[in-house]
């Protein structure tokens, strides 16, 4: 892909996603073998104002070592310099940009009992610094491809051909094109999220209720006081910002323990370098009671018990089958694009911003109200063509999807 894109894109990922303000610090989290086009992004970071870039660099083979080699004990302990960078970002409020580029089966084979002991260990020590930053900095995810997820979303293409065919489907979805303005094209595509959110929040629905001939048989109660986002996001600080690049969705946080019947995935979900395919969750009274999965099973059974709030849902999630990126026909196995093609719900971590008035309460009055806490929040695609949605409120029915698009 020639620099001039991928620099136009660095562009908008610091000022439209990210939207660093002057004199601010950013920490970029990317992959070691993304250092060419983490230059570029690093440059712009400073162009839109940053006082301080630094760089975490990840890369997935060694993160394999790591969790074949060194025991539970060693991988469980937060180490005295990790818990000092949290606390500094807690203290400074840098922007946080994300860069994802992994293999979708970068981690098969790793032991997944270690990781999941591991990371229940680290969280109670990280919680409270990721409870500090929540909705006071500005954060963003995007995607740059590698030539091993390139291949495994375009398996029948040359190696080459097939990077090059990622980067080209990649700016798509992010609306960035050789002759357009994509700050100005983010601009509208947040605007067009505004009227539905607003029908949504103008009927204060009591439950959704979900349906599809694949087996998805399902409601969720929401939370009298919840409130449905799209597109950006707002900090407490009044900074407006682009969370996800690409974002079709609008979304709220339902009411914690209160959902009951069956969801069906509709696409594979990519879940720490592992694929989980083909599978549904059944719940009673708000927890997730059953599971089963062609592949991957025994660790969505991991992921739902990392703990208390994990097998509980903290976000659904509207898109309509007639988006771009599903329109694309393309499968990413990466949850920030798959999860942008169809409807999907979390599990897992609610978010404190859909409680309307939410910046004046604590974070534990957030969670009374009914917001899930998890140190897990992990989305999997449930929309499918004949997706039927209907909100229910004072007992009368409003159909929000009829099949698989918006119904208003």
């Amino acid at each position: 892909m020639k620099k001039t894109m991928q620099r136009k894109y660095a562009r908008l990922i610091a000022r439209v996603g990210a939207n660093i303000q002057k004199g601010q610090a950013v920490r970029l989290f990317i992959s070691a073998d993304q250092y060419e086009f983490a230059t570029i992004l690093v440059d712009e970071c400073y162009k839109a104002g940053a006082s301080r870039v630094d760089v975490d660099w990840g890369w997935q083979p060694l993160a394999k070592l790591n969790y074949r080699y060194r025991t539970v004990k060693s991988l469980s302990t937060v180490l005295k310099w990790e818990e000092e960078k949290m606390k500094l970002m807690a203290e400074e409020l840098p922007c946080r940009i994300y860069i994802t580029s992994d293999d979708p089966d970068g981690l098969k084979g790793v032991n997944q009992e270690k990781m999941r002991k591991a990371s229940i260990a680290r969280y109670p020590i990280m919680k409270p610094y990721r409870e500090a930053i929540e909705n006071r900095h500005q954060w963003t995810i995007a995607a740059v491809p590698s030539y091993a997820w390139a291949k495994k979303v375009f398996p029948d293409l040359k190696k080459n051909q097939a990077y090059e065919k990622l980067w080209e489907s990649i700016l798509q979805s992010v609306r960035v094109t050789e002759d357009n303005d994509p700050e100005e094209a983010w601009r509208q595509h947040n605007e067009n999220f505004k009227h539905r959110a607003d029908w949504l929040n103008a009927h204060k629905f009591e439950r959704l209720e979900y349906h599809s001939a694949n087996g998805t048989d399902f409601t969720a109660w929401l939370i009298p006081q919840g409130k449905w986002n799209g597109g950006g996001d707002t900090t407490l600080q009044g900074v407006y910002f682009n969370p996800n690049m690409p974002t079709e969705e609008i979304f709220t946080s339902p009411m914690k323990g209160k959902a009951e019947g069956t969801l069906v995935s509709t696409k594979p979900l990519s879940y720490e370098g592992q694929l989980i395919e083909n599978f549904s969750m059944t719940f009673r009274e708000g927890k997730v009671v059953d599971v089963k999965a062609e592949k991957g099973e025994a660790l969505l059974r991991s992921m739902i018990s990392r703990d208390e709030g994990a097998c509980m849902l903290g976000e659904l999630a509207l898109i309509p089958c007639d988006s771009p990126i599903n329109n694309s026909g393309i499968l990413y196995y990466e949850t920030l694009f798959d999860e942008n093609a169809s409807c999907h719900v979390a599990l897992g971590r609610g978010f404190n911003d859909c409680i309307d008035g939410f910046e004046n309460l604590t974070n534990d009055e957030c969670k009374a109200l009914g917001i899930n806490d998890s140190m897990i929040h992990v989305d999997f695609m449930i929309g499918a063509p004949d997706m039927n949605i209907t909100g229910y409120k004072d007992g009368k029915a409003y159909p929000i999807f009829v099949n698989g698009e918006w119904a208003f």
